[in-house]
């Protein structure tokens, strides 16, 4: 499963001119099942994205082509973690690492 954390790097302004575009692509992606949540951070500084069910390296593909990185106005930092706990609505995509 995978953290993926926006932060802008771009005003604000510039951020929302890519915002329909943004949401066209998260919806895709939530249709697919690979993302579960997502979601503005608090300051409005950028936003976080749960996902899971593809590999690192699908991952960061995914976040290449996201719009805010086309145009330049976000970065991701990506932090993946082995989900062994989760609540019944998401234990689909609870994992039994072994060890």
């Amino acid at each position: 499963m995978f953290v993926m954390e926006l932060t802008y790097t771009a005003p604000l302004e510039a951020v929302e001119d890519e915002m329909d575009a943004h949401i066209a692509w998260l919806d895709g992606y939530y249709a697919s099942g690979v993302f579960l949540a997502s979601g503005r951070k608090v300051p409005r500084d950028g936003g976080l994205i749960l996902a899971g069910g593809v590999s690192r390296a699908e991952i960061e593909s995914i976040a290449a082509e996201d719009p805010f990185t086309v145009a330049g106005v976000c970065e991701y930092r990506i932090t993946e973690f082995i989900a062994t706990k989760t609540s019944t609505d998401l234990a689909a995509v609870r994992e039994n690492p072994v060890f």
